[in-house]
């Protein structure tokens, strides 16, 4: 009964929030971002509000992601999720430097949203930011990695994927034993890039035989590129 009536009040006092912002409210967060079924997905988010005219300090902030009337994830420890998601998300941003990133784990087909937020201030003013949602394109199979390969006194071939889950990144695995490397950067708030680079000295028997990178994604998702080395 308190999760009803909490919900309820949430939704009529995010139009009367709506009303009172004077412009001011905004937050900032991707309209889209394409993730990977199975994986995780991390939903970048960063929000402002209006000075308060009182000298009074804040000191509680109470952040909520919502689906719909749905309440997917919060900063607080206890506060009962809705059951699809419960297990599934993690809120990793500090409300106090205003940020409100969430994480998405273990993507479903389900999970397209439209996911907004919402900021409780006890002290001050509660607000949604039901214009400023974040919609998820979930991809059914991963697209083949990238693969270059150089061929001189060694041979260098290198594996890239572009992925949304920075906590468990893609595995590699090379059809042909050499020293491997790996290194990760971020490409945007939302997208990071892994490339796997595999290094040898190639014999007579490498060459005219394929080379494989097999690329496996948080959720047991894989996908092979191939190239015949000439």
């Amino acid at each position: 009964m308190e999760l009803k009536w909490w919900l309820s009040f949430l939704l009529l006092h995010g139009i009367q929030d709506v009303q009172s912002s004077n412009g001011q409210w905004t937050a900032t967060v991707p309209t889209k971002i394409p993730a990977l079924q199975g994986s995780c997905v991390v939903i970048p988010c960063t929000y402002t509000y209006p000075k308060p005219n009182s000298k009074k300090t804040l000191n509680r902030w109470r952040g909520f992601w919502m689906k719909g009337k749905k309440i997917v994830s919060t900063n607080l420890p206890k506060w009962k999720l809705a059951q699809e998601y419960k297990k599934r998300t993690q809120f990793l941003g500090n409300l106090q430097s205003r940020n409100c990133t969430m994480l998405l784990d273990g993507l479903r087909q389900t999970d397209v949203g439209p996911f907004y937020f919402r900021i409780e201030m006890p002290q001050y003013k509660s607000f949604s930011y039901i214009n400023q949602a974040v919609s998820i394109d979930v991809i059914r199979n991963p697209p083949p990695p990238s693969l270059s390969v150089k061929v001189n006194d060694d041979v260098t071939a290198s594996c890239s994927v572009s992925h949304t889950c920075p906590s468990i990144p893609p595995q590699f695995t090379w059809s042909r034993t050499g020293i491997i490397t790996h290194q990760s950067k971020k490409l945007n708030n939302w997208t990071w890039e892994t490339v796997s680079t595999l290094t040898f000295n190639p014999l007579p028997a490498d060459f005219n035989v394929t080379l494989n990178c097999t690329v496996q994604y948080r959720g047991k998702k894989e996908v092979t590129s191939s190239m015949i080395l000439m």
